[in-house]
């Protein structure tokens, strides 16, 4: 159920898994070379003392921090979602974090190619589901003495602005924090309770027949009477504006590429950075948002890909999945997945970058006034409250091959400097997994001045990744001449 939880309550954390959260397992379970984890690498500075911690330390920290977060020491109770039922968190009676704990080592010299090809391999191994379903690896042999963990959560453990904020619990405000100081994660809870507060198949047809014909049936009636006539009739207004998106991108699918087929397990990985106040300054001096400047980067770079690849003439424009966190403040360290989606057409054919950039903008701002986000957060809630095995339909439809040919998720992340055992953290890499169909995904977290773009891909079917890389980088150099002087 797609609900509101208490960070902590262990009723909650016991709870069976969202309707959403299970769509993901079963997404893997439909493609053995789909893997549903997220993932992040946090590359620090050395040590004070020099060079990299022992694993041991780094066990022993992440140990300590998991007290904050007692899902990460559960399993799931089926590996499977039932027909009948879905998949709870059970305590894990032989949990031991040395086993999600391990270490490696980089090949000399260490450098940025080195770490892709490194961070590939390590997105391209599916997490054990009779183990808790993350992993983490203490990464050493950077150039420069520097040192990197990197991690993989299950999407039905984390989204992406919750897997943030976990990463922020295992870290330190100051680089020596006094003994019993508060945690980053203490402190995040802290000022949420003085604040009280509370992040985008094909029928055809009518669409009476098919998975979305089932939407439409239960979006018009048959709900469980538990539910309030009040709650029910606000979720079917809400729920209104995304059977219409489904419905018309049922009929105008999204256009069929060469970043869309048949995909196998193993993973290719780079990555773009960029000055977090150079993308203030293209937004400032064009208008629009952050992450419109972020869209139009993804759209400059599927345009070089394409253009490589000869493909230019045949797509005119690329459909991105875009999540959207709905999150109360309050639900800052809530596990599971909190997000809707935006389904936004990109204009990878346009060949000015102004216009690409508004017309970009343009799209987000049509489907955001359209209430899109918010309906497909209300499908979801609806779909609660019928059987598992209808849930999990509803579900995977709003993941359908045929409603988009790309994921690009953009999350913030924390403003300031933050410290691993002592040492600063410099760079955070994040990774979105690709669905089956989907050979590319882009997931873009800011971090201490910095943006950096993951591009996550399919090894084969993407061995010219570069492509999209130099085309991220050429769009955003594009764009910052467009915005004027600095």
């Amino acid at each position: 159920m797609v609900e509101h939880r208490d960070v902590g309550h262990e009723a909650e954390e016991s709870a069976h898994l969202s309707p959403l959260d299970a769509a993901f397992l079963e997404l893997e379970e439909a493609d053995e070379a789909a893997h549903m984890h997220i993932g992040w690498a946090m590359v620090f500075d050395p040590l004070p003392g020099g060079g990299a911690p022992d694993v041991d330390a780094v066990r022993a920290q992440i140990g300590a921090r998991l007290e904050a977060l007692p899902r990460f020491r559960r399993r799931l109770s089926s590996p499977r979602v039932g027909s009948v039922s879905l998949p709870s968190w059970v305590e894990d009676e032989d949990f031991d974090v040395a086993d999600l704990i391990r270490r490696a080592s980089l090949p000399a010299p260490g450098g940025e190619a080195e770490l892709m090809e490194w961070l590939g391999d390590f997105f391209s191994h599916r997490l054990d589901r009779a183990h808790p379903l993350w992993e983490t690896t203490l990464v050493e042999g950077l150039e420069g003495g520097r040192w990197a963990l990197a991690t993989k959560a299950h999407h039905c453990l984390v989204d992406g602005v919750s897997g943030v904020s976990v990463a922020t619990t295992m870290l330190d405000a100051e680089p020596e924090p006094a003994a019993g100081s508060r945690t980053l994660a203490e402190l995040a809870a802290e000022a949420e309770a003085a604040g009280g507060g509370g992040e985008d198949g094909n029928g055809g047809g009518d669409g009476r027949g098919g998975p979305l014909g089932g939407v439409r049936r239960m979006v018009g009636g048959g709900l469980d009477a538990a539910m309030h006539p009040q709650r029910a009739l606000s979720l079917l207004a809400r729920s209104r504006s995304i059977v219409e998106t489904l419905a018309r991108d049922e009929l105008i699918a999204a256009p069929h590429t060469s970043i869309n087929g048949s995909i196998g397990a193993s993973r290719r990985f780079t990555a773009v950075d960029v000055d977090l106040a150079e993308v203030k300054r293209i937004k400032n001096g064009l208008g629009g948002t952050v992450n419109d400047v972020v869209l139009a980067a993804c759209a400059g770079g599927l345009k070089r890909l394409f253009e490589q690849r000869g493909e230019s003439a045949e797509v005119d424009r690329v459909r991105a999945m875009v999540p959207v966190n709905v999150r109360e403040a309050s639900e800052r360290l809530a596990l599971g997945n909190r997000v809707s989606s935006l389904f936004v057409d990109l204009p990878v054919a346009e060949p000015d970058p102004l216009l690409r950039f508004r017309k970009t903008a343009a799209a987000v701002g049509d489907l955001k006034r359209r209430g899109a986000a918010a309906g497909t957060d209300a499908v979801l809630e609806l779909a609660a409250w019928a059987p598992p095995l209808v849930q999990s339909v509803v579900a995977r439809l709003i993941f359908t091959p045929r409603l988009f040919n790309i994921t690009i998720t953009n999350v913030p992340g924390p403003p300031a400097t933050l410290y691993g055992l002592g040492a600063p953290m410099v760079r955070v890499i994040p990774q979105v997994p690709i669905f089956s169909g989907h050979a590319v995904g882009v997931a873009v977290v800011s971090y201490d001045g910095t943006v950096t773009f993951g591009l996550n891909a399919d090894h084969d079917t993407v061995p010219d990744l570069e492509a999209m890389r130099e085309g991220i980088e050429a769009s955003l150099a594009e764009l910052g001449a467009l915005a004027g002087p600095s």
